[in-house]
């Protein structure tokens, strides 16, 4: 898991060294201008990294769009013969029950099938129309790190290249490519700035059993995506909220028994100051993940920094990996190996 995690800039500089261009054919094949919905679909790990994937395309195009987990996904989509919807499908393994079972599902409705995959050859590939591969060679640790980044850098290059066909806005759309093709040297300044400090952290709440991770906007994918890598890493019990959402009932739980981690985007930082003192009168840990560039200065609080330039839009590429550093010093902590959760396997059938 740990060499995974350092693998990341290297796996999305290759990933995206392919991607813009299988991503520009299917737009031209798909007939963008006249696309009318966008699902996309994924379980796990998969899920969060369609659910950055959707906020982007929310972001960046007109073209109306949802999320659903892929057992869920025969259940809520019934409609037939629109070919103008489309389903983007993300496994990681290409091998996922509930993901071919929603792509099944897709095709028998008539709507068009994109798989977005790291495993070339793999059912997802051979029983989808078009598909996007991810460059990042075989993941060996089950709590899945270097998957989840490079299948959702392709997500993005598609994302922008539907938003380029679309939205003419020329100069947007490049230098939103150029960000992109920049998250790598953020990726490996990220590990450079966090690892250490994750690792005494990990440490320092090595007794907790109970956690909660909040982000906004792009990063509350982020926050549910470490929330389960403490899960599946830790045996410990984590939640993912949306900052806000979180002052809706579950705040009740807050206590020095449970840590709370923020992450905190570039226009979050009076909201999140606002929080974190809150969380620190109820006695609970506090942990802002932050830009560099940030400033906080509440005393008691945690802080982890990250790269300091990274586009908002793309910053769960970045914003993981202190969570995923965490989770696996964390397991160390407590004994367990990470690599194999016991009652997990890689693929689930």
């Amino acid at each position: 898991m740990l060499r995974e995690i350092h693998e990341q800039p290297k796996v999305i500089a290759q990933t995206l060294s392919q991607s813009f261009k299988q991503a520009r054919n299917i737009v031209q094949e798909l007939n963008a201008y006249n696309l009318s919905m966008v699902y996309f679909t994924g379980s796990g790990t998969s899920y969060h990294a369609c659910l950055a994937a959707n906020y982007a395309l929310s972001t960046l195009t007109r073209t109306s769009s949802t999320t659903l987990p892929a057992s869920e996904f025969s259940s809520w989509v019934k409609q037939t013969g629109r070919t103008d919807t489309v389903v983007v499908a993300v496994s990681q393994s290409g091998e996922s029950a509930d993901v071919l079972a929603a792509v099944r599902s897709a095709s028998k409705a008539g709507i068009r099938t994109i798989g977005v995959t790291n495993s070339e050859g793999s059912s997802l590939i051979n029983q989808t129309e078009f598909h996007l591969l991810a460059r990042a060679g075989e993941e060996k640790a089950v709590t899945a790190t270097k998957s989840f980044t490079a299948t959702l850098a392709v997500a993005y290059a598609f994302v922008l290249e539907l938003a380029r066909a679309t939205v003419s806005n020329p100069t947007t759309n490049e230098r939103l490519e150029r960000k992109l093709g920049d998250v790598s040297d953020q990726m490996q300044l990220t590990i450079t700035l966090c690892e250490d400090h994750t690792k005494s952290l990990a440490s320092k709440l090595a007794d907790k059993q109970l956690y909660f991770i909040l982000g906004s906007g792009p990063n509350f994918p982020s926050a549910l995506e470490g929330a389960l890598k403490l899960k599946e890493s830790c045996n410990i019990y984590a939640e993912g909220f949306a900052t806000r959402e979180f002052l809706h009932g579950p705040m009740q739980l807050v206590d020095p028994r449970t840590p709370v981690f923020l992450l905190e985007g570039s226009q979050e930082s009076e909201q999140i100051a606002q929080l974190t003192k809150s969380f620190l009168k109820f006695g609970a840990p506090t942990v802002v993940i932050k830009h560099k560039s940030a400033d906080t200065l509440t005393d008691g609080l945690d802080t982890i920094d990250v790269a300091p330039n990274i586009e908002d839009l793309f910053s769960p590429l970045v914003y993981v990996i202190p969570l995923q550093l965490y989770a696996f010093y964390t397991a160390l902590e407590r004994g367990l190996n990470p690599d194999s959760p016991i009652k997990l396997t890689k693929v689930v059938r």
